[in-house]
């Protein structure tokens, strides 16, 4: 297909404007995949000037033939609503076509729908279900969610040592939010032993990383360590920054 050909610059010179006139072609002839293309030029404003009515209008054509990547990205709009208005409702039935389809933002979504009942009744064990699959192929954002799930026992039964695994496989990439919730499990001692100085680090760190939700907790628990337990988690935190930066690059 020439759209691709011109986008890739593979056969012939890279040409963004080239390949959307090709795709809009082909598009205009009913072909799925050329509309899916074109909608999200319009979306990115890649040889096109960005327009998100255009990009809407062809996703949806898309999404009505069953491309999964045109209807997962449409879920997500309507989820997160900031582009369209927010809609749960439409958000889920986009969603749930292309979660079926093994679409992996599409289960990560259509769980954290189920967790909160937006669009959908809540149902913490139908959350599980679909957050599962995208962990299964390797969703971080989906492991997390399922890592908290565990520790509060919503959807599947308490296990705050499969939680802490679940954080730490986290931890290990780089995700700030699981960085944070490693540091909590030491600092509150739940599913691991309770250790302040790998608390400070695990913050510390997270922190570094652009998670601010532990630094209260990071400055007020300094209060009751002493120096030598402060100069450890720094140094230990130095150690982790270094360690996990590198496979999060």
């Amino acid at each position: 297909m020439l759209g691709f050909e011109y986008q890739s610059g593979a056969d012939v010179p890279e040409d963004r404007s080239e390949s959307i006139k090709w795709f809009r072609l082909s598009a205009e002839q009913g072909i799925a995949v050329s509309q899916l293309m074109v909608g999200l030029a319009y979306y990115s404003g890649a040889g096109v000037p960005e327009d998100i009515t255009e990009s809407i209008k062809w996703l949806r054509l898309s999404a009505a033939q069953g491309i999964a990547e045109a209807q997962w990205r449409l879920g997500v709009f309507y989820y997160d609503g900031d582009i369209v208005p927010k809609d749960f409702q439409e958000a889920v039935k986009w969603l749930r076509l292309a979660a079926e389809q093994g679409a992996v933002p599409a289960q990560y979504y259509l769980g954290r729908a189920y967790f909160s009942g937006n669009g959908v009744l809540k149902d913490s064990e139908e959350a599980v279900k679909w957050i599962r699959l995208a962990v299964a192929q390797g969703n971080t954002e989906a492991r997390l969610l399922l890592g908290i799930a565990y520790f509060k026992g919503d959807g599947v039964s308490t296990d705050q040592q499969e939680a802490v695994k679940l954080f730490r496989l986290g931890a290990e990439q780089g995700h700030a939010r699981s960085l944070a919730l490693l540091g909590i499990a030491y600092y509150e001692g739940k599913g691991v032993i309770k250790d302040a100085v790998e608390a400070h680090s695990w913050f510390n760190v997270a922190i570094a990383r652009g998670d601010e939700m532990v630094r209260a907790l990071f400055t007020s628990m300094e209060e009751n360590m002493t120096r030598e337990q402060i100069i450890e988690a720094t140094e230990l935190a130095r150690e982790k920054f270094k360690k996990y930066e590198k496979k999060s690059d």
